[in-house]
């Protein structure tokens, strides 16, 4: 792998810091690595070969007066805020930010403006955007013409999530924090909704507010959409993406199927995914292009405010507190 030496902070420790450690250390980048508690700085030692600082961000920024270049967070989804504020106001520039970048809806706002205040890049790191599958789709989409119409479902499987160990912010917003993998990657090939009617019901213990999910409107590119859940009852997620020539399939994600015009024939599309072998599918392309400065496949924190605002309220049936 090529070098990409730059000063960055990676914090967290968790399997997602463990990710990202293993692409940094691939990049040759040099990196601080902040954690919390020992066990798990160990752990992730043990996992990556690289030493984690304990104690935590908030003591390590009393300490320690650097302001690194680039920061990567990838901590609970319940920390993700205020770590992240932490760093802004720490001044550092450059953020990559675990999807969904926030705990509660809400607190996006919180971020948007602190990021104004103190001129910080955020990004939020969605890295189905960088699957092998998805990059090539894209391409062909483009030979296309564009997209004319696509569907996605994004069902959970409530009866295996339910027994997770999961903080309750987690479970809560399950929908803004798990389900929007999909739901992102579709708008993302498929354009940005600008008109959408959503339907919500139900609501399971651990997510109280929806359980059953069912929409449809159209894109910036004039692609009508449809979407479905049920996290009640049986499925899976899934993306078709229909263009004038081909229908593309993506089920499971990290591959790619092809039906041509004329043909009830389901093909497989060949992709390298090479890099989405060697490390956590789309991680690797993701990383290097934060650090290259390279986002223009990546979420910006004003397009996740809007996203969040405008359509992924009303698509959860989640309300301000």
């Amino acid at each position: 792998m090529q070098e990409n030496r730059k000063n960055i902070w990676l914090i967290g420790t968790g399997l997602m810091g463990q990710e990202y450690a293993k692409v940094l250390t691939s990049l040759g980048s040099d990196v601080k690595v902040i954690g919390r508690g020992e066990e798990n700085c160990s752990l992730f030692a043990e996992k990556t070969g690289v030493q984690a600082l304990t104690g935590g961000l908030a003591a390590h920024l009393q300490t320690d007066p650097e302001v690194p270049e680039y920061a990567i967070v990838a901590v609970g989804i319940e920390a993700l805020t205020e770590t992240v504020l932490m760093l802004i106001r720490h001044g550092v520039k450059h953020i990559l930010l675990e999807k969904p970048g926030v705990g509660y809806p809400y607190e996006i706002e919180e971020i948007c403006e602190a990021a104004e205040v103190y001129n910080a890049n955020v990004l939020i790191a969605y890295n189905r955007r960088f699957y092998a599958s998805v990059i090539r789709a894209r391409e062909l989409i483009l030979q296309d013409g564009g997209v004319r119409s696509m569907h996605f479902e994004f069902t959970e499987w409530s009866h295996v999530i339910r027994d997770l160990k999961k903080h309750k912010a987690e479970h809560e917003n399950w929908f803004l924090g798990n389900s929007t993998h999909v739901i992102d990657t579709a708008f993302h090939l498929g354009g940005k909704p600008v008109e959408m009617c959503s339907f919500v019901k139900g609501g399971i213990e651990w997510h109280p507010s929806s359980s059953v999910f069912s929409g449809a409107g159209i894109t910036d590119v004039g692609a009508l959409f449809s979407y479905h859940a049920n996290w009640e009852g049986p499925g899976r997620w899934t993306i078709d993406i229909i263009t004038s020539r081909h229908r593309f399939i993506f089920k499971p994600m990290e591959s790619l199927q092809v039906q041509k015009i004329g043909s009830v024939a389901v093909e497989a599309v060949v992709i390298d995914d090479s890099l989405d072998k060697e490390f956590k599918p789309g991680l690797y392309l993701q990383t290097k292009a934060f650090l290259e400065h390279d986002f223009s496949v990546m979420v910006t924190l004003a397009e996740q405010k809007r996203m969040i605002g405008e359509f992924y309220m009303k698509m959860s049936g989640y309300s301000r507190p």
